[in-house]
């Protein structure tokens, strides 16, 4: 058979059989067979190059290279949906959009609400083109690299046989169809079980190891963690039903992974039927999940309905109840975060929940391991936060031991020995060794490359932790002394240690206000540091300030005014700050950032929501170049909530009760024109 032929052959039957095996699970070959075949390709790709295809099947063994991810607004964007947790909430809803069709019949589509990275893939001609992450809903990653990886998502769509009297109707040319990337179960344990045996910092959960994987940098760690997706929602202009359910049975003859949880109902007694059936089933799928997802089925019943503001009138999520497990304390041990605080932390004997094995929980600070009386040796009760964090939620005190002993916290930091202060009003134990203690060195390095900091993306806190553990850096300052050779290793990555020392040069240009921020000045959080470098406009008057001045500031307090004084009378954050200074970074308020108007004087605006013309941080800038004042949550002093898609109902009910105004973005832009 003439070889380019043979290509065409093999990539075509190479792409039926992971259909086959990653989204049917129904293998006709083993794999063997499916391996010589994949190396006859390449071999016959690497001969004819100009036959190259970057949706070939060999491409999905990912790349090597490091590549940035380029931001992409989407064409439709992506909402997120109303939660509830009670039977008598989906009552509500299903209320609701009875008397928005005015009484007429509707069908819901249930479907499991799957716990992963939310992803939307666009096919033009049957070929996968994009991939792109949620994001804030109105831009997101391109990662069609990784996610070409995935072995459920098909490369290539097979048409439809034009003689199949039954087969599906053909693709539209263009259509964008979205899911959930997940790392199943399976996955997740055998990864954490390596990373223990490594040494190496744990997931917490499938989904931050999905997340985790998707976006790094090197497709073929992707390809190695075996991440799974499901589809729940097709978009285009030429959508073969009129239907939501009718349109993904489609969509599953066209050779995508779709659930085989999703069921039509039409009464309210069906829904509570799913959900209870779910919420027990739902342990035994090989994937996540955190409730059921109820959407109107008839597309043109949901525009009828439209949206909120924040989600789709059309659609609810309901989220599952917490699972309960009882297990036995072991051990309380302690972690030291970046600002010094002291973390306890619950070391228990290995339990399933949700998913996953547990054995260590948060105990928050000490007045929370008092509250529960904890003894070394209880039986506590645990659950997961979100099905995410595990927390002690009780114990049970009849299986207390006789020789049980509380729980004693911890009066000397465990890293560094230092004695433990706990200040006014704060409830954990800090540990006052800021410029001498391992973890908070790293942790405040690690939050000074933050990028609501310096922004300095090229760094990563394992990067941070293996220059610490080099020598090369010892603070902040020793970021800037950082040169190409030092951090090429045996010279095969010269350009991502150009691009880590491009990256901290351009950081230089950082404004002052966020230099003030990534400090990382006790207490001192971004709203402040803003208030500080607006009020006092030089470090070297920040530096002099007094108690009394700080605190003529409003929102500064006599606790975090001491915190700003302890700071600069340290002679090493000063030797940091100096160096910082000759460096060349920002330490002054540049007259670009200065006010534009008085036109917000007075006004204490909150924000809320994913906006299209600004990003959330540019509009805090707008406000107070404007003269208003960016405020964290909405009181009966707010002036007005500026509200983009996806307001936080919390706030929305609470604004209403208030009767706080509402701005759209137009608006809000319009009131500065």
């Amino acid at each position: 058979m003439d070889e380019i032929l043979r290509i065409e052959q093999l990539r075509k039957e190479l792409h039926e059989h992971n259909y086959r095996y990653y989204v049917l699970n129904q293998p006709t070959i083993d794999d063997q067979a499916f391996d010589f075949m994949m190396h006859e390709l390449q071999d016959l790709e690497a001969k004819h190059p100009e036959m190259a295809d970057p949706n070939s099947p060999t491409q999905r063994v990912g790349s090597d290279l490091n590549e940035e991810f380029q931001q992409v607004t989407h064409k439709y964007p992506m909402l997120s949906l109303a939660n509830t947790y009670n039977e008598q909430d989906v009552a509500d809803w299903y209320e609701s959009v009875k008397k928005g069709l005015a009484g007429e019949d509707f069908e819901v589509c249930c479907e499991m609400k799957y716990d992963g990275l939310s992803i939307s893939l666009t096919y033009v001609d049957g070929r996968l083109t994009q991939a792109v992450t949620r994001g804030d809903g109105v831009h997101g990653d391109d990662v069609t690299a990784n996610v070409k990886t995935i072995r459920s998502i098909p490369l290539v769509l097979t048409p439809p046989a034009s003689n199949d009297l039954f087969s599906a109707p053909s693709y539209p040319r263009e259509f964008e169809i979205r899911g959930e990337i997940l790392m199943p179960w399976a996955v997740f344990e055998k990864l954490n079980k390596e990373r223990e045996e490594a040494e190496e910092p744990l997931f917490a959960n499938p989904r931050n190891a999905a997340s985790g994987t998707l976006k790094s940098q090197k497709s073929s760690l992707v390809a190695s963690r075996q991440l799974d997706a499901y589809l729940y929602y097709l978009l285009g202009e030429e959508l073969p039903a009129e239907g939501h359910y009718e349109n993904l049975e489609v969509a599953r003859q066209w050779g995508f992974k779709i659930s085989e949880g999703m069921k039509k109902v039409k009464t309210l007694q069906e829904i509570y039927d799913y959900i209870n059936y779910w919420d027990t089933e739902r342990k035994n799928l090989p994937v996540a999940t955190d409730g059921i997802v109820l959407k109107v089925n008839s597309l043109r019943q949901q525009r009828s309905l439209g949206f909120t503001a924040k989600s789709p009138r059309w659609a609810i999520a309901y989220k599952f109840k917490a699972e309960r497990v009882c297990t036995r304390l072991n051990e309380v041990t302690y972690q030291v975060g970046r600002t010094g605080a002291i973390t306890p932390v619950a070391n228990m004997d290995p339990v399933q929940l949700a998913g996953t094995t547990v054995k260590r929980a948060t105990l928050n600070n000490e007045d929370f391991i008092k509250s529960f009386d904890l003894h070394i040796g209880d039986y506590v009760y645990v659950e997961k936060g979100g099905e995410i964090i595990p927390k002690i939620v009780g114990v049970d005190i009849d299986q207390r031991p006789i020789i049980a002993q509380p729980v004693q916290f911890i009066r000397r930091c465990p890293e560094c020995g230092t004695p433990l202060v706990r200040y006014e009003g704060e409830a954990a134990w800090y540990c006052p060794n800021d410029t001498g203690c391992p973890p908070q060195i790293k942790g405040r390095i690690e939050h000074f490359i933050a990028r609501k900091a310096m922004n300095i993306d090229s760094l990563g806190p394992e990067t941070v932790d293996d220059y610490y553990r080099q020598g090369l850096i010892h603070n902040v300052a020793d970021l800037y002394t950082i040169d190409v050779q030092q951090i090429n290793g045996d010279g095969s990555r010269t350009k991502s240690a150009q691009r880590i020392v491009n990256g901290i040069a351009a950081s230089k240009e950082v404004p002052f206000e966020r230099v003030v921020f990534a400090l990382g000045i006790r207490f001192v959080g971004e709203t402040s540091a803003r208030l500080l470098a607006r009020h006092f406009k030089t470090i070297d008057a920040l530096m002099n300030a007094g108690l009394e001045e700080l605190q003529e500031i409003e929102g500064i307090g006599e606790v975090m005014a001491k915190s700003i004084i302890t700071y600069f009378h340290d002679e090493k954050n000063l030797e940091i700050v100096n160096r910082l200074r000759s460096y060349g970074l920002q330490m002054e308020v540049s007259t670009v950032n200065s006010q534009l108007s008085t036109k917000l004087e007075g006004q204490s605006i909150v924000i809320s929501g994913v906006f299209a013309h600004h990003s959330r941080d540019e509009y805090k800038a707008i406000i107070e170049q404007n003269g208003g004042k960016n405020v964290g949550s909405i009181s009966s002093k707010t002036s007005f909530i500026l509200a983009g898609e996806n307001m936080g109902p919390s706030k929305l009910q609470k604004a209403e009760k208030l009767g706080i105004k509402i701005l759209s973005e137009d608006e809000f832009l319009s009131l500065l024109e």
